[in-house]
């Protein structure tokens, strides 16, 4: 069993313009959605399924045809691509768009676009973040472990002190998890950096309050694994949130917004699987120098080739 990667795209356009997310940050041009390709496939992944917007699809759909043509997957096979698009009026019929609504609906969303592409194991990730070869090879082996499973997903985290950035306070949702490691909770923490007396701080969403974190706490760079069956819960929850949010103008239906109505009901359950490696990508245009170098060093260790392909 070949595992598929889902890669959230629909909203890198709007975020910076055109086709940016292609833009090249590796020694040779690569973007970082390419470093993600590569390790995906080194890790045994045979399908990638991309979100994006019906306004870039034609040329996202182009450049990525023309780029990643001639990869194989492990055992000699073609890499299979798809694409699906994600917009606002892709919602379950009997209810209605509110006509003044210009926010997308979000990542559950979004993932809800890719039902009819995916029928096995599968791990979703946004197309400019850099998660790690390590990261790949985790959550392949969790996909193959779980290729006949129901009902239980799992969450790849970071360790809070490998998802800084050197420019400025980022949010991240905080992990908690039982002595079994299956999650209760993702929480929300905005503002999180290192504070001028080298604690490591953020504002919690749910007190308001400014807290201590540690940097070993695990995180969510929004790296889930997922069976098939999730597609047919996920769509059941967003239906419950559009009876109550669907005229709202800005409201979203997140990810762990729907892993936790499911971890709530008692239709599902979600592991927590640590990574060591260390995340980076472009959350403030500061960050791009540190990401380009980050990148070069990687090539420099003997990590990744130049080209990649």
């Amino acid at each position: 069993m070949k595992p598929v990667l889902l890669v959230l795209a629909a909203g890198m356009g709007s975020r910076y313009g055109g086709l940016k997310q292609m833009d090249g940050l590796g020694p040779s041009g690569e973007t970082i959605i390419d470093y993600s390709i590569y390790d995906a496939v080194q890790a045994g992944f045979g399908k990638v399924v991309y979100i994006v917007r019906n306004y870039f699809l034609e040329q996202f759909r182009e450049t990525v045809s023309k780029k990643y043509s001639g990869i194989r997957c492990l055992d000699g096979a073609p890499l299979e691509f798809e694409f699906v698009t994600q917009e606002l009026d892709k919602i379950p019929s009997g209810f209605t768009l509110n006509p003044e609504r210009e926010k997308p609906w979000g990542t559950a969303h979004a993932v809800l676009m890719a039902s009819g592409a995916i029928d096995s194991p599968f791990v979703v990730i946004n197309g400019d973040d850099f998660y790690g070869r390590e990261s790949f090879r985790i959550a392949g082996d969790w996909c193959r472990a779980h290729e006949n499973s129901h009902g239980v997903y799992a969450i790849v985290g970071f360790e809070a002190g490998n998802t800084l950035s050197e420019s400025g306070g980022v949010s991240r949702g905080i992990c908690r998890y039982d002595a079994e490691g299956h999650l209760s909770a993702v929480v929300e923490h905005h503002d999180v950096r290192i504070d001028g007396d080298g604690v490591l701080r953020g504002d919690n969403s749910q007190s308001s309050e400014r807290v201590e974190l540690r940097p070993k706490d695990l995180c969510s760079m929004n790296m889930w694994c997922f069976t098939p069956d999730y597609f047919e819960k996920s769509a059941e929850i967003f239906g419950s949130f559009l009876a109550e949010n669907g005229q709202d103008l800005k409201k979203e239906f997140y990810i762990p917004y729907a892993v936790d109505s499911m971890i709530h009901a008692g239709s599902g359950a979600c592991d927590v699987i640590s990574t060591p490696a260390r995340w980076f990508g472009v959350t403030f245009k500061e960050d791009r120098p540190s990401v380009v170098a980050r990148l070069a060093d990687l090539v420099k260790d003997g990590v990744y080739p130049s080209p990649l392909y």
